[in-house]
C-alpha cells in the first residue's frame, strides 16, 4: 500500500500521533507527515504511506489557515495552551484598527518564531530550551504572506477577529497573531488555528480518523495516487528503453520532444512511461556538454 491520505487532525494530537495512529490503523511502518501541525490546531495533515514519503520533499509549499486572534492577551506560547502572561482588557479596540495594521503582514516578512517552537538554535529545540527556563536570541526569518482577508469580528473586553491567511511555508500564524497585538498596543495570542489547506491537499477532500476506520471496516478505504500532489511540476514522458535506462538510476541526455516548458536546471518533473505509469522524480542538471534528466526518486522498479 503506497499514497496519500489526507487527514483531517483533530485538536489534542501531535503530528507524530497522528502517524503512529495511520501506522496501527494500516498496520505499516513506512509513514510520514508533511507540515507539522500544533497539537491543538486542527485541519489539513498530509501523510505519506510507503514510497509515497520519499515524495514528501516535493509537495508545494503553499498553505492556508483560519486562525483566531484574541486581544488582550499575552502568553508564553504565543497561543492558549500557554501560560498567561499578561491580560488587559481592549474593549476599545475596533475593527478599523485592525484593518489598518493588516496590509504590514502581506509579502514578504520577517518573523521571529514562536519562543515554543520546532526551531533550533544551537542545536537545540526552542520548545526544550523554553521548557528548562532558558532564554536564548530567536534569530527572525523572512516568509511569504499571500492574502490575509478578515472573515469575522467579535468586539467585547478581549475581543476577537478571525482571519483567513494563505501563507508560504515557515510562516507561524502564532507569532503573526503576537505581533498583531503589539503593533496595535494591546497585546495577542492565537485562540484557535485550523488548516484548510497545506501542500497541495485541501480540508474539505479530507478524511477524519473516524472516516478512515469507518472506510477500513466496510473495504472501501483507498490511499490518493502519489503522483495526486505533485500536479505543479511538468511531466516528462519516456520511451520504453530510456524509462528502463532512468529506473536504473542512468542519467538521460535531454530531448527537445520532452517539450519541457523551462530547460533551466534544477527544475524537478514528474517522469512517466508512455503507458501512463508513474516512475518518480527527475531533475534536469547540466553537465560539460548538455542537459540530463537524472533521476531523484525513482518509485517504479
Amino acid at each position: 500500500m503506497q499514497g496519500f491520505l489526507n487527514l483531517n487532525k483533530p485538536s489534542g494530537m501531535t503530528s507524530h500521533d497522528c502517524v503512529a495512529k495511520v501506522r496501527k490503523l494500516l498496520r505499516l511502518k513506512r509513514v510520514g507527515h508533511g507540515g507539522t501541525l500544533d497539537p491543538a490546531a486542527t485541519g489539513v495533515l498530509p501523510i505519506a504511506v510507503g514510497k509515497a514519503t520519499r515524495l514528501l520533499q516535493f509537495l508545494p509549499s503553499q498553505k492556508a489557515y483560519i486562525g483566531t486572534v484574541r486581544f488582550g492577551t499575552i502568553t508564553t506560547t504565543d497561543d492558549l495552551e500557554g501560560e498567561i502572561v499578561q491580560s488587559t482588557p481592549a474593549p476599545e479596540l475596533m475593527l478599523s484598527d485592525i484593518e489598518a495594521v493588516l496590509p504590514n503582514f502581506l509579502g514578504k516578512i520577517e518573523q521571529v518564531p514562536p519562543s515554543y517552537s520546532a526551531i533550533q538554535v544551537q542545536g537545540k529545540r526552542l520548545y526544550d530550551l523554553a521548557r528548562q527556563g532558558k532564554t536564548v536570541e530567536v534569530p527572525t526569518r523572512v516568509v511569504e504572506v499571500f492574502n490575509i482577508e478578515i472573515l469575522d469580528w467579535r468586539p467585547g473586553d478581549f475581543p476577537e477577529v478571525d482571519l483567513a491567511i494563505a501563507c508560504g511555508s515557515g510562516t507561524y500564524i502564532r507569532a503573526i497573531a503576537r505581533d498583531l497585538g503589539a503593533i496595535l498596543n494591546t497585546g495577542g495570542t492565537l485562540a484557535a488555528l485550523t488548516r484548510t489547506e497545506s501542500s497541495g491537499f485541501s480540508r474539505k477532500n479530507s478524511l477524519t480518523f473516524a472516516e478512515v476506520e469507518n472506510q477500513l471496516q466496510e473495504n472501501k478505504f483507498s490511499l490518493l495516487s502519489m503522483e495526486i500532489a505533485l500536479a505543479h511540476l511538468p511531466g516528462i514522458f519516456l520511451v520504453a528503453e530510456d524509462g528502463k535506462r532512468w529506473c536504473q538510476g542512468q542519467r538521460l541526455p535531454y530531448q527537445k520532444r520532452w517539450e519541457i516548458e523551462s530547460e533551466k536546471t534544477d527544475n524537478h518533473f514528474r517522469v512517466y512511461n508512455l503507458e501512463g505509469e508513474f516512475l518518480g522524480i527527475g531533475q534536469l542538471i547540466k553537465s560539460e556538454q548538455n542537459l540530463l534528466l537524472a533521476p531523484q526518486v525513482v518509485i517504479s522498479n
